[in-house]
């Protein structure tokens, strides 16, 4: 069989950076070929040239053995080829089915009207071909981020698409619209589509992609069939290497009581929440969407006001009635929503990692800007964070190197606690790697962590103590020891367990 798609020596520069050199990919009809590599291996620009963004500077792309020139987004439109991206952009105001036809709205008989009845009506067709449950008449402004991507792909097949992308679409996801939207790839594939998956979950590739594409720093490193690779193969392309501990435990001397909450509550999000964190010690929550985690960390850090409860920090009690008061008494907080919450994307690195910081350099920043420099760079490289250079805008980087910036930004301020919401989220696995071993290097030099994340792996390889969170309520506490994949997980689902003694945490994970 023929690919239906073709790169041919894709190259790519912006100033002095190579970001793509001589990139090969193929992708096949009714096939998934996963595009695979590290934050910063050149799989965004790959996906901005495919979709017309932006044009590169050699090689060659044909479609059914017919060159394409791509040289905005409409002509990759009309070519058949359409993306679902990880933060989607839509018209919030407007209607689902508006928002499908966008830009190529049915017209009545020959007055250049849009036939909005027929509009709704094809929509509907599409949402039954995709077996969804979704109005076309919906605002969709009032839907979840799952049925924002059947809407992209509702729209990608309203232009008779032969090539969707899907970029992270299940970052933002819980496991049964996963399981949904690979039942609607497992469609697309039925009817003749071609799918470029992009992920960094090994287990989301392996359940839906035929072939595989591996990038490393710009460049093609490898392909071929998922179904004669492994994880670990396609890991030791990816980063050059073989990574054999992705959840690095570093031991560490855990100490005296540093934060203790007790009895903290919100009128709507969670109630009685009470667990103290020592020094040397990362404290993993853990619970499914909605259980109330972030909440519970936000109400520390004085983004929300809770109802009733106490925090003390060294036995002293707080008084925090917002995030100026918890950066002064040492409390640090990691965003999951980098984009929105955790970075100004306009800013640089530089101006981001420092950004907390700013009475410690003075007015104006006169004479400091060496200091800014050092800081930002002692973080940026014991992150590994890849940037051309530290007055790089943020918007530019790749979301894991966001998620790296927001990171350096708060570990700079040498916080008493740090609480990250979702370390790793959206980071490839060999920077996964390099961001556990900080953490671990952090609670090694005695800093306290929080650590909330929904990969149940990351939580039972990191944890010292898990705290497993159900409905606005703590459901279960568990020991290192005490602690396996079963019984967290039962308890995330409100299941009434015993403690498991089969494998622990440290063989389980």
């Amino acid at each position: 069989m023929d690919p239906i798609l073709t790169l041919d020596k894709i190259s790519k520069r912006f100033g002095g950076v190579q970001a793509l050199a001589d990139v090969r990919l193929q992708a096949y009809a009714a096939e998934v070929v996963a595009l695979v590599g590290e934050n910063g291996a050149g799989k965004s620009t790959l996906v901005k040239i495919l979709t017309g963004i932006h044009q590169p500077d050699a090689g060659e792309i044909t479609l059914d053995g017919k060159i394409l020139s791509l040289n905005d987004p409409l002509a990759a439109m009309r070519a058949g080829i359409t993306a679902v991206h990880q933060e989607t952009v839509m018209f919030d105001e407007l209607t689902v089915a508006e928002n499908i036809y966008m830009g190529h709205h049915p017209k009545t008989g020959g007055l250049p009207r849009i036939d909005w009845a027929r509009m709704e009506r094809e929509a509907g067709r599409l949402f039954e071909r995709l077996d969804v449950q979704l109005s076309p008449r919906a605002r969709v402004k009032d839907l979840s981020i799952a049925q924002r991507h059947f809407i992209e792909i509702a729209r990608a097949l309203s232009q008779d698409a032969r090539v969707v992308i899907m970029d992270e679409p299940t970052a933002a996801l819980s496991q049964r619209e996963i399981h949904e939207l690979y039942r609607i790839i497992g469609q697309l594939k039925a009817h003749g589509t071609a799918v470029i998956f992009i992920s960094h979950k090994f287990d989301e590739i392996f359940a839906v992609a035929d072939r595989y594409t591996v990038l490393r720093d710009g460049e093609f490193v490898g392909a071929g069939r998922v179904a004669e690779t492994n994880e670990q193969q396609l890991i030791a392309l990816m980063v050059g290497r073989a990574v054999t501990q992705i959840y690095p435990k570093q031991e560490a001397a855990i100490g005296a009581t540093v934060l203790e909450v007790r009895d903290l509550s919100h009128p709507s999000e969670f109630d009685h929440i009470s667990f103290p964190v020592r020094s040397g010690e990362i404290l993993g929550f853990y619970g499914l969407i909605g259980a109330g985690r972030s909440e519970v960390m936000q109400a520390l850090f004085g983004l929300t006001a809770p109802s009733g409860g106490e925090v003390l920090l060294g036995g002293a009690r707080l008084s925090i009635h917002s995030p100026q008061d918890a950066i002064d008494s040492g409390i640090a907080y990691v965003p999951e929503e980098r984009q929105r919450q955790g970075a100004h994307l306009g800013m640089s690195i530089r101006d981001n990692v420092t950004l907390p910081q700013l009475a410690k350099f003075g007015a104006w920043l006169l004479g400091k800007r060496g200091q800014e420099l050092a800081l930002t760079r002692t973080y940026s490289e014991r992150l590994e964070l890849k940037a051309a250079n530290f007055e790089q805008p943020v918007a530019e980087l790749s979301g894991g190197n966001q998620q790296k910036v927001v990171l350096a930004k708060w570990l700079a301020t040498q916080p008493k606690v740090i609480i990250i919401d979702e370390p790793t989220k959206g980071i490839d696995v060999g920077s996964k790697a390099a961001v556990h071993q900080f953490i671990g290097e952090l609670v090694a030099q005695g800093l306290a962590v929080i650590m909330v994340s929904s990969e149940l792996p990351e939580v039972l390889g990191l944890a010292d103590r898990i705290i497993v969170m159900h409905q606005g309520r703590i459901r279960r506490e568990f020991t290192r020891a005490e602690a396996t994949t079963e019984n967290v997980a039962a308890a995330a689902m409100g299941a009434s367990i015993g403690v498991a003694t089969g494998v622990g945490l440290g063989a389980g994970a």
